[in-house]
């Protein structure tokens, strides 16, 4: 293939000397030993005032390859080169590490906003009594699953699709103002995105859903959480989740809009949104739940006002500078909206089952054992909140790069994210494993529930480089909606290591359950730099290297 290019540009050199040079000006054909360039003249027409047409001849340059081109590539040979380029570009940051940092970093805050205002909630409901606060975590786990199956995948699908879209539309015209970033500067007139419209109309049609079916539902979803009637959790948990269902609207538009925003490259807004909705929600907890006496309904509320306060912020935000009704129904947009969100939720479901898996498989090892790993399990999925925000800038680039058809920034932006993915989970996997201890002493202060925590903390440390891998590569998947992919490769990870945890936990007990979550961890980590490394699916056009076409 270089060699080919070389003829080519040896051709075009033929060509340049034969038209510059007056010594060649009789020649009409040029040979050299690999191609032979021949000019021949063309009758070509030109209106004139005076006359119906004149006649001039122009030169018509053709150029012929020789014989002896190269034969292109077999597939085999194409793989290893791809392969080889990925491999040449380990330990290049190519200068993407500040842009990468100015979109993770706010978005590590703000995926971080939501747990700690879970606590502050918890702290105060644990003022009222121990049914109260049992009652609270029962429908937080509600909502949880409920966004982790529903709301995150449109997330993802948003961020992908607005990435791409204001994409192609910034490359189609040049005059387009930039959306992205922090909205700086007024513009004469609004954006109209389709994507952005389809997705805030998918979550309101959502979150409506949520709210019906969570506020006629609530008995009924007690009782599959296993709290009966006569549990002195069931009337404060069903009144907690009846009135946390009016806030499933604004959390799905919210969810939404943050997308949006990520596809543009700003993750400070929704920050400053959540950050503002929180200090709310910390605000009217003490008042509503002491000073109003309103108890564990009183931190619904608030909860349900600040959820609206966020949404607000955000779609206020957007609607300054975007087009948020669509002037028309898209029924092909909203397909492919679902196909993909679909593919998404069967993701989750593949995730979710080795991890509910190897739960379950830890509680029958009794109270002690169970109690340890939790503290494990809690401590290795905060840790993965950092390697999500590092996934979601992995995410917006590559989307933004791969639409342009600017390849050679995609495999950059690979590089680069791959590089500190692996550089972060390094880092992390040595701070947890020199200070272990005194992350789960915050949790416990049983002897025995430590001990077994810190047999643990084995996994924990070593796992994380992995973790990041793993996390990062999702995010590169979704970067060029390898939706399908992404579902199938989870898929096939996740059965593997059930199967694993099922043989292996009876037989070595907890270090065969943290055994099979390092090997679900390490095939996702696996089945995605085989993908990346190949010539498949959408990762076809970055890893080609383009040919010159002699047109």
């Amino acid at each position: 293939m270089a060699l080919n290019f070389s003829q080519k540009l040896l051709c075009l050199h033929t060509v340049h000397t034969h038209k510059t040079n007056p010594l060649s000006k009789s020649q009409s054909i040029v040979r050299n030993p690999i191609c032979s360039v021949r000019f021949r003249n063309r009758s070509l027409l030109k209106s004139s005032p005076q006359k119906n047409s004149t006649t001039s001849k122009e030169p018509e340059l053709e150029i012929t390859p020789g014989d002896d081109t190269p034969p292109r590539l077999s597939i085999s040979d194409s793989g290893f080169s791809s392969l080889r380029r990925f491999s040449d570009g380990i330990f290049k940051f190519e200068g993407l590490f500040p842009e990468i940092m100015s979109i993770a970093l706010p978005a590590a805050l703000a995926l971080a906003a939501d747990p700690i205002t879970s606590l502050v909630d918890t702290g105060f409901v644990g003022h009222i009594g121990s049914a109260e606060l049992a009652a609270v975590g029962v429908s937080v786990t509600v909502f949880n699953v409920i966004a982790k199956f529903f709301n995150v995948p449109l997330l993802n699908v948003t961020t992908s699709f607005v990435a791409e879209e204001q994409a192609s539309a910034n490359k189609s015209n040049e005059n387009l103002s930039q959306i992205g970033y922090d909205f700086q500067g007024e513009r004469q007139s609004k954006t109209y995105l389709p994507s952005v419209s389809t997705s805030l109309s998918l979550a309101a049609i959502i979150g409506i859903a949520e709210a019906v079916a969570l506020f006629l539902g609530s008995g009924f979803i007690m009782n599959i959480m296993g709290v009966p009637v006569d549990s002195p959790m069931w009337i404060p948990a069903q009144k907690f989740l009846t009135l946390r269902a009016f806030g499933a609207p604004p959390i799905v538009i919210a969810l939404a809009a943050q997308g949006t925003f990520r596809g543009f490259k700003d993750t400070k807004t929704p920050l400053y949104a959540i950050v503002a909705g929180n200090l709310l929600n910390a605000i009217l907890d003490p008042i509503l739940i002491f000073s109003f006496g309103l108890g564990i309904e009183g931190a619904a509320i608030s909860t349900v006002i600040s959820e609206y306060l966020i949404a607000f912020i955000l779609l206020w935000k957007l609607s300054g500078e975007m087009l948020l009704i669509p002037a028309n129904i898209d029924g092909r947009r909203i397909f492919k909206y679902l196909t993909s969100g679909g593919l998404l939720v069967g993701r989750t479901i593949a995730v979710l089952t080795p991890i509910t898996l190897a739960t379950s498989m830890a509680a029958r090892e009794g109270p002690i054992n169970m109690a340890g790993y939790q503290i494990c399990t809690e401590v290795w999925l905060a840790i993965s909140l950092l390697t999500d925000a590092l996934a979601l800038a992995g995410q917006t680039l590559l989307a933004s790069g791969y639409s342009e058809r600017n390849y050679e920034q995609s495999r950059r932006v690979i590089y680069s994210i791959l590089q500190i993915g692996l550089v972060m989970g390094t880092g992390l996997a040595i701070i947890l494993f020199l200070g272990f201890g005194a992350f789960s002493s915050l949790f416990t202060t049983d002897s025995e529930v430590l001990d077994v925590a810190l047999s643990g903390s084995l996994f924990v440390a070593a796992s994380q480089p992995m973790n990041a891998l793993a996390f990062v590569i999702d995010g590169l998947y979704y970067g060029v909606s390898d939706f399908a992919y992404a579902a199938y490769s989870m898929v096939f990870a996740g059965l593997i290591s059930s199967v694993f945890i099922l043989a292996a936990a009876p037989a070595f007990g907890l270090a065969g359950i943290w055994a099979g979550l390092f090997l679900f961890m390490t095939l996702r980590v696996g089945a995605g730099i085989w993908r990346l490394s190949t010539k498949s699916g959408p990762w076809e056009r970055i890893w080609d290297t383009p040919e010159l076409e002699s047109e």
